[in-house]
C-alpha cells in the first residue's frame, strides 16, 4: 500500500517519477507565490509613506504592519494547506491573533518574502531562459551552428526543470515545516495526541468486550453443554467399563478447557468489572491470590471504563508479581479518589528488588497507565518492601 505525502517533504521522500507527476510541485509554486503577494502589497504601500513620512516613516511602517498582522495571519493558516495537507488545529478564538502567529506574520511580511521571490526566481529563470533561446536569442551570421547551440540549451533546460521542482518544493516544504512550528500550537498537537490515544484505548476496551462476550456465549456455553451431555451418556454404560472410563477421560478433560476458557474470559475482561465496578472487581481477584491480601478501595462513583480497566490490569499485575517474585506474607491494596485521579497502591511485605527495566510485565503495567494519561511508580529498595503505585484520571 502506498501512503499518500501530506505534506511537500513527504512528497520530496517518494519516488522521482511519482513526486513529479503529481501535484505536490504546482503546489508548492503556489505556495511560494501566495507568499509573495502580502509582501509586495506591503511594499506597494509602504512606498508612498516612506515618501511622504519623514521621520515619521519608521513608526507608520509599523503601525501598517500591525493593522496587516491579523488578516496576515488568518491568510498564513489558509496558505498552509497549499504545501501541507495536515489539518491546522489550535485557531484562536479572538480576532486578533497570538503572539505566535503575529511574530511568524511579521518575519514573513518583513523577510520571508524576499526569499521566497529569489527561489522561484532562481529556480524558474534559468530553464526557462534556456528553454526559450532558440525563439528570443537572434542567430549569428553563421546562422545554423548558433541554432544548433541554442536548441542544445533549450535540451539542458528542459533537463533542468525537475531540477527546479525539487527546489521549489524543498523551500516550500520547509517553509511549510516553519509556519506549522509557529502557527500550530505545541498545546493543541499534545491535546489532539492525547484525544486520539484515548479513542484508541476506548476502541481497544470494547474490542476486549465483544471477544468476552462471544467466548463467554459461544464457546463457554458449548463447553459446559459438552460436559452435561457426556455425563449423561456416562450414565448409560456399566461403571467401570473401559467406554465408561474414556468418557470421565473425556468429561475431566471438557472441565479442564472449561476453567481454563473462564480463566482466559477474567483476564480479557471480567464481568465483575463491567458489572460491578472496580472495588469489587479488585476484590475479586485479591480473593484469588494465594498470598493473603487486604484490599481498601473506596469510590463514591463509578469511573470511565478506561480508567477502570486501566486500573483493574494494574492490579492484577501487581498481585501476580507479589505472588511469583516477592516472597511475601501479605500485601494490601489501597484506592482513593484525589482530585479526579485514582490513586491505587498494592504494597507488600517482601524482599523487594522489582525493577521495571528487567522485566515486561512492569513496562507494559507502565505503558497502559500512560495509554489513559496516568503514571506508574514502583518503589521496591532490596529487602522490601515494595509498594506500586498508579495515579489515572478520571476526568475527561
Amino acid at each position: 500500500m502506498t501512503l499518500v505525502p501530506r505534506t511537500a517533504l513527504d512528497a520530496l521522500s517518494g519516488p522521482p517519477q511519482r513526486f513529479l507527476a503529481s501535484a505536490w510541485p504546482w503546489r508548492s509554486l503556489a505556495y511560494l507565490l501566495a507568499g509573495v503577494v502580502p509582501g509586495l502589497a506591503f511594499a506597494a504601500v509602504l512606498a508612498p509613506v516612506r515618501a511622504v513620512g519623514g521621520l515619521l516613516a519608521a513608526p507608520l511602517s509599523l503601525v501598517v504592519a500591525a493593522v496587516l498582522l491579523a488578516p496576515l495571519a488568518r491568510f498564513e493558516r489558509w496558505r498552509l494547506r497549499l504545501a501541507d495537507r495536515q489539518p491546522v488545529r489550535g485557531l484562536p478564538d479572538g480576532w486578533w491573533p497570538g503572539w505566535r502567529e503575529a511574530g511568524h506574520a511579521l518575519v514573513a511580511l518583513l523577510a520571508l518574502w524576499w526569499v521566497d521571490l529569489l527561489v522561484v526566481a532562481a529556480a524558474i529563470a534559468g530553464p526557462v531562459v534556456l528553454i526559450l533561446s532558440p525563439v528570443v536569442q537572434p542567430t549569428a551570421p553563421e546562422g545554423e551552428a548558433t541554432l544548433g547551440e541554442t536548441f542544445v540549451g533549450s535540451a539542458v533546460g528542459l533537463l533542468l526543470v525537475p531540477v527546479a521542482a525539487y527546489t521549489i518544493a524543498a523551500w516550500a516544504g520547509a517553509r511549510a515545516a516553519m509556519a506549522r512550528a509557529m502557527l500550530v500550537p505545541q498545546e493543541a498537537e499534545m491535546r489532539e495526541i492525547a484525544r486520539s490515544r484515548a479513542r484508541l484505548v476506548d476502541a481497544f476496551e470494547a474490542e476486549r468486550r465483544r471477544i468476552e462476550r462471544d467466548l463467554h456465549d459461544g464457546a463457554q456455553q458449548r463447553l459446559v453443554a459438552l460436559s452435561m451431555k457426556l455425563g449423561l451418556a456416562g450414565l448409560d454404560l456399566p461403571p467401570g467399563s473401559p467406554a465408561a472410563v474414556r468418557l470421565d477421560e473425556a468429561r475431566e478433560l471438557a472441565g479442564q478447557a472449561l476453567a481454563e476458557l473462564r480463566e482466559l474470559i477474567r483476564g480479557v475482561h471480567p464481568q465483575v468489572l463491567a458489572d460491578r465496578g472496580l472495588p469489587a472487581a479488585v476484590r475479586d481477584v485479591a480473593g484469588r491470590s494465594p498470598v493473603p491480601a487486604e484490599v481498601d478501595v473506596e469510590l463514591d462513583r463509578r469511573l470511565p471504563e478506561r480508567a477502570e480497566a486501566a486500573a483493574y490490569y494494574v492490579a492484577c499485575e501487581a498481585l501476580a508479581n507479589v505472588a511469583k517474585h516477592s516472597a511475601a506474607g501479605s500485601c494490601a491494596v489501597r484506592g482513593r479518589l484525589r482530585r479526579g485521579r485514582l490513586v491505587l497502591e498494592i504494597a507488600d511485605d517482601g524482599r523487594g528488588g522489582a525493577d521495571p527495566a528487567r522485566g515486561t510485565g512492569l513496562t507494559g503495567l507502565a505503558d497502559r497507565v500512560a495509554a489513559v494519561g496516568g503514571t506508574l511508580t514502583v518503589e521496591s529498595p532490596y529487602g522490601g518492601p515494595t509498594t506500586v503505585r498508579a495515579e489515572i484520571p478520571c476526568e475527561w
